[in-house]
């Protein structure tokens, strides 16, 4: 059909009414074609947009997932001598209960297993520190639920509101996080 509308537009021996019908349909045929090429371009376009958005997505996914997994990994390996410092905390507060007794009171062989006692102590506590673990600072500090727990309230009228009265037991801290709270005692004047 496509030669036929082809010589229909060409010198022929047509009348020129017929010349001008045949082109009008070879044109109506040639704008068909036109916008089922430009359709098709535009589908095209559509599903390549698609696909670099997906694509776009996918490569946001995978860095999102990849700092993700280096900050987890990262937090194992400074966290991960947590559950052991938590245990020589424990040792640490024996050492503190047995350093406070009153050593003038004592003979001289017990003040030489208290001098023992303080040695280790002083060693044990550097150890702590060379790990990162500090203690928390909360005697006569306004109370702060992320750092303190209240396991009493007493009322003082020389200290303001919500003032730490007392540590009834330290809290430390393993580089930036509570690993345990301080136990204390805390001025509520209401």
């Amino acid at each position: 059909m496509e030669k036929e509308e082809k010589k229909c537009c060409e010198e022929t021996k047509q009348p020129e009414k017929e010349k001008k019908k045949c082109c009008k349909e070879e044109t109506k045929h040639i704008k068909k074609e036109l916008e089922d090429a430009l359709k098709k371009v535009n589908d095209l376009t559509v599903q390549v947009n698609d696909a670099k958005n997906k694509m776009m997505m996918a490569q946001a996914e995978m860095l999102n997932f990849k700092k993700r997994k280096e900050e987890e990994t990262t937090n194992i390996l400074k966290y991960a001598n947590q559950d052991l410092i938590l245990e020589l905390i424990g040792v640490l507060d024996n050492f503190e209960r047995a350093l406070n007794l009153d050593d003038n009171n004592l003979n001289d062989e017990l003040s030489k297993f208290l001098v023992g006692f303080k040695m280790i102590y002083a060693s044990l506590k550097e150890i702590l520190i060379k790990f990162g673990v500090e203690e928390i600072d909360a005697l006569n500090k306004e109370f702060d639920p992320n750092l303190h727990q209240a396991l009493m309230v007493d009322k003082d009228e020389e200290k303001q509101d919500n003032i730490v009265l007392d540590v009834l037991l330290k809290g430390y801290k393993l580089k930036d996080r509570v690993i345990r709270p301080v136990s204390v005692k805390v001025n509520k004047l209401d």
